[in-house]
């Protein structure tokens, strides 16, 4: 009897920690399954992707320890996926804890540590400054630094 893993995440700007918690996952059993969450549900999370479901799906379904990426639509549908997947195992990042315990009424549930210093939030966050607004507040204060530069010459 094959002992199957599941969990669930966006996977946006895919990182080292994405990939060390699916490889850890993976070590608790045979076959892991990986719910990829849509565009459409990120939406009713107020969550907006940078890299569309599409991508996102076909990068975790290409890692090496991922036997099967599946579309995540709903909260509800984790119940079900255990179901019809024959799941031993859910598992989250730490940063989940005790938010999914009631499935322990159908599996086991873990929650793994996340990987210090990486984040996809982090990641969006250092890249807000290359939005529109922050480059043109950015290409005012080389124009003022130009012009102080100017005056000494």
């Amino acid at each position: 009897m094959k002992n199957v893993v599941l969990t669930y995440g966006t996977f946006d700007l895919f990182h080292i920690g994405h990939l060390n918690l699916l490889q850890r996952l993976k070590a608790l059993g045979d076959y892991l399954v990986v719910g990829v969450s849509t565009d459409e549900f990120n939406a009713t999370k107020g969550k907006q992707t940078i890299v569309p479901f599409d991508d996102r799906q076909r990068i975790v379904q290409n890692i090496k320890c991922v036997d099967l990426a599946i579309p995540e639509s709903h909260w509800e549908q984790k119940v079900g996926d255990i179901a019809k997947y024959g799941v031993s195992t859910f598992g989250m990042g730490a940063d989940w804890a005790g938010r999914f315990d009631e499935l322990k009424a159908h599996c086991n549930v873990v929650y793994l540590p996340r990987t210090e210093g990486i984040s996809s939030t982090s990641m969006k966050k250092l890249l807000r400054v290359l939005d529109k607004e922050h480059v043109d507040d950015l290409r005012q204060a080389l124009n003022v630094i130009s012009a102080i530069i100017d005056r000494f010459d």
